[in-house]
């Protein structure tokens, strides 16, 4: 099988810019939240980034799936994307984060990630295929699963980016796609529920879709007490370049495809595979 392409930026020079993962605890007041992405947001472009990414469900996030996501539920032109789409405009920068979307059946919504340009505003979005249906959980009975669609991908100084959700992390076949789309860098936002051994989980599988695709990936996570916290960045070559404990704060990583460019070379592992992913055209029951 012939290599999967990988963006240009791969191959050629270009200059690190910073990427932050933002950690906080989103609640049920829509208001709160966005003022929260505002301040959060503005600590970061201090720090340096250029784009940041905060977690699932940072719209709103009452804690427990049921008929009050509904009612909260937006459309992709709402109020929610426009207060991203101002801030990123306002402060100059990308911003990638979680909400709850309205669907036209009514009786589920939808769990969404909105990427928007300082310029442009919103230029990619990613419904999460894989629902959380574990550990307990029933995330189905509320969400509707995303379609498996062509990945949407924005790129940020030359750096093709791509999105997926939480638990999707669980399933290689997500990131390895994104991969083979041309993305040099994975956003992860995420409402990792702690418990046994969740934290392990965490750090183990956002550390191997970095490795074992040669690629940056930034995992934005909710703060404790729901979440785990530890929202990272991690390298082509498997490094934590930076990581938030359990409080609400910002972490920013200077990612560079030079850095991406001097992994793959040292580990061609994409060149070398000998298997490519196929879609699965129905979730299982």
């Amino acid at each position: 099988m012939p290599a999967p392409e990988t963006s240009a930026v791969a191959e050629t020079a270009s200059t690190a810019f910073g990427v932050a993962v933002a950690q906080f605890a989103p609640g049920d007041d829509r208001r709160a939240n966005l003022a929260e992405i505002r301040r959060l947001t503005a600590v970061a472009v201090q720090r340096g980034a250029s784009l940041v990414v905060f977690p699932e469900y940072s719209s709103f996030f009452p804690g427990d799936l049921g008929e009050a996501y509904l009612a909260a539920a937006e459309a992709l032109d709402g109020e929610f994307v426009g207060a991203l789409s101002g801030i990123a405009a306002e402060l100059g920068v990308h911003v990638v984060a979680g909400m709850v979307e309205a669907t036209a059946e009514g009786t589920r919504v939808s769990n969404t990630l909105v990427a928007v340009d300082p310029e442009r505003g919103l230029v990619a979005r990613y419904r999460k295929v894989h629902l959380y249906d574990a550990f307990g959980q029933r995330e189905s009975e509320w969400i509707a699963p995303g379609a498996i669609e062509e990945p949407e991908t924005f790129e940020v100084a030359g750096m093709r980016v791509g999105m997926q959700t939480c638990y999707d992390i669980r399933f290689p076949e997500v990131t390895r796609r994104l991969v083979d789309a041309g993305v040099d860098l994975v956003l992860v936002p995420a409402e990792w529920v702690r418990g046994p051994l969740k934290e392990h989980h965490w750090r183990t599988l956002v550390t191997a879709r970095a490795l074992e695709n040669t690629i940056f990936v930034a995992a934005a996570d909710h703060a404790p007490p729901v979440g785990v916290g530890n929202s990272m960045v991690v390298d082509p070559m498997g490094v934590e370049v930076t990581t938030i404990g359990e409080g609400t704060d910002v972490a920013v990583a200077w990612v560079s495809a030079e850095r991406l460019a001097g992994v793959r070379r040292v580990n061609p592992a994409l060149a070398l595979r000998r298997f490519t992913v196929i879609p699965r055209d129905t979730p299982p029951a």
